[in-house]
């Protein structure tokens, strides 16, 4: 049984680590699993080399794209996004209003693309009123987004 084996990940990979970084796995996991995928590939001190740059690439971006996030922060959690819904008397929506439908009502609203995956609705709102929704453009910046539902 062979035992670990230094690899370099060519693509962030769930539970492993981050594109760029050196990491210790199982042989067969490398074998069979990553380097078969072109996720990683094996650590040679060339490619040690190479995989710093990756590294220092990804903190640029990352500081570029966190900036980025903290911006568009500042500028929604002052705002107030209303979006109309189809209601009943009791205040229930006959439908719900979803991600998408926020990202569409803060595009419309502000004129900023938002992606859907940063708007973090536990459940679809269903009833008019006010409501606060997490948004996480970027994986360090997470805000409220006051969200006003009226029936229509």
């Amino acid at each position: 049984m062979s035992g670990a084996v230094r690899v370099i990940l060519r693509d962030d990979v769930a539970g492993v680590g981050k594109r760029g970084d050196i990491v210790e796995v199982s042989a067969g996991y490398a074998r069979n699993y990553l380097v078969p995928r072109r996720l990683a590939l094996k650590a040679t001190a060339g490619a040690e080399a190479q995989a710093e740059a990756m590294r220092a690439k990804r903190a640029i971006r990352d500081a570029k794209e966190r900036e980025g996030a903290e911006e568009i922060a500042t500028r929604l959690v002052a705002k107030v996004i209303s979006v109309s819904a189809r209601a009943a008397e009791g205040g229930k929506l006959f439908g719900s209003v979803s991600a998408a439908d926020l990202v569409s009502a803060v595009a419309a609203q502000t004129g900023i693309e938002l992606p859907r995956s940063a708007v973090h609705l536990e459940e679809p709102i269903k009833t008019i009123g006010s409501h606060q929704v997490a948004v996480r453009p970027h994986a360090d910046v997470e805000f409220p987004l006051t969200v006003e539902v009226s029936g229509a």
